[in-house]
């Protein structure tokens, strides 16, 4: 039950061909191809780094920093804003609730 079953092959039906005869030929040598001339390497700008471009670069990448943690604070503050609501609400509603069951 747990051996694998190895598929026979199937004997061919209908006419079969047989293969084709394959015939030598010879080759003779002629003139040798020239060799490929060397490809040039392609040529890319070189970016030189002045010390404006270091500055600018420096100066772009502390804007993102600062302009992405505003937006994570920001983001937090909503978040922290939004729960002490909530748990506002929460407090409200229960003492709602506690002040009319003492009624009845």
């Amino acid at each position: 039950m747990f051996q694998p079953k190895i598929p026979t092959m199937p004997q061919p039906s209908g006419l079969v061909t047989p293969p084709a005869v394959v015939q030598l030929t010879t080759i003779t040598p002629g003139t040798p191809a020239p060799a490929p001339a060397a490809a040039p390497e392609p040529s890319r700008p070189v970016v030189q780094l002045t010390p404006g471009t270091a500055v600018a670069l420096v100066g772009a990448g502390t804007a993102v920093v600062l302009v992405v943690g505003t937006v994570l604070v920001s983001l937090l503050l909503a978040v922290a804003v939004t729960s002490a609501s909530v748990a506002v609400c929460a407090v409200v509603l229960r003492s709602l609730i506690a002040s009319d069951a003492k009624r009845r």
